[in-house]
């Protein structure tokens, strides 16, 4: 994997190419269209990571259509293909079933045209590049973090998402990290990378393990099922929460004193990275394999850097 870039570096390499050659706006000789295949539009992450996307589309002069699979697999297949019929310009995918997908990809490919992945990490393929972080290592320093925070022996609960693999990539890379000397872990639940599913199986998790002391949750929805579950069983005294993605409910939490430590990427610099790798490849240049693109643990030491951006 290439070296992480800090924030600076990656605008600079946005505001030209990904191989610096030549600035984006002198590339549009005629209006170009890319697809977006998104996951959802629920969770704040895909609709920030959108946000960059079409920023960035915008001062490319390029069309960006964006469709919403709506947490269905088999939806974002059906899109890649249609999207290969109306000869769009390039793709970039979010993939719910990173091995699932791979037809449509390859499809794509060999139909000429160039398609980027973002945050979830596709096999070997004709993929030309893969946009994101390294969720295992993140997971793996979130679980250090813990390590250090929580004093005497833990009792922690996952609340992840078994139908995403980069969810299950930073459940990994955690529990991997974790002392097992000091942390007992009670399971892991499945939200299913849905709110009001990952509440639910926060409020079981809850219930079934009564002397639980923390909870990890792997992504948005997780994280936020797992506040509102802690507050409704008024568990903010027992129960510390580390997780994936800010929210402004999340912030709240950090406020109150029971989130404790929360990974939060930056999904607009990931659609944006994708639209100007695509721009790149479509007019036959080249890009870096892997794109990565920079995170922070946000505490209540550095929370206030971040509100803003839920203002």
């Amino acid at each position: 994997m290439t070296d992480h870039l800090t924030r600076r570096q990656l605008g600079a390499l946005l505001a030209t190419t990904m191989i610096g050659t030549m600035a984006l706006p002198a590339l549009a000789q005629e209006e170009k269209t890319f697809a977006l295949v998104q996951i959802n539009q629920q969770a704040l992450f895909f609709n920030e990571m959108n946000r960059g996307a079409e920023e960035a589309a915008a001062e490319a002069g390029v069309n960006l259509v964006i469709f919403n699979a709506n947490n269905d697999s088999a939806a974002q297949n059906s899109a890649i293909e249609t999207y290969i019929q109306e000869g769009v310009d390039g793709l970039a995918v979010v993939a719910i079933d990173v091995n699932g997908i791979m037809p449509a990809v390859e499809q794509a490919a060999a139909a000429g045209i160039p398609v980027v992945a973002i945050d979830a990490i596709l096999p070997e393929g004709p993929q030309a590049a893969q946009i994101g972080v390294d969720n295992a290592q993140a997971g793996a320093d979130l679980a250090a973090y813990y390590n250090e925070s929580m004093s005497g022996e833990s009792k922690l609960g996952i609340v992840g998402a078994l139908n995403s693999y980069i969810q299950n990539v930073r459940k990994d890379g955690f529990e991997g990290a974790l002392d097992s000397g000091m942390v007992t872990v009670a399971g892991t639940v499945d939200g299913q990378n849905i709110q009001d599913v990952a509440l639910g199986a926060a409020e079981n998790l809850i219930t079934a393990n009564p002397d639980l002391t923390a909870i990890y949750a792997t992504g948005e929805p997780a994280l936020m099922g797992a506040v509102a579950a802690v507050e409704s069983q008024g568990k903010q005294e027992d129960v510390a929460i580390f997780g994936w993605d800010l929210t402004a409910q999340v912030i709240d939490g950090i406020d109150a004193g029971y989130v404790k430590a929360v990974i939060q990427q930056d999904p607009s610099l990931m659609g944006a990275a994708a639209v100007t790798a695509l721009m790149t490849l479509s007019e036959g240049g080249e890009v870096e394999k892997e794109i990565s693109v920079p995170v922070t643990i946000v505490t209540s030491e550095n929370v206030d850097s971040f509100r803003s951006l839920f203002e």
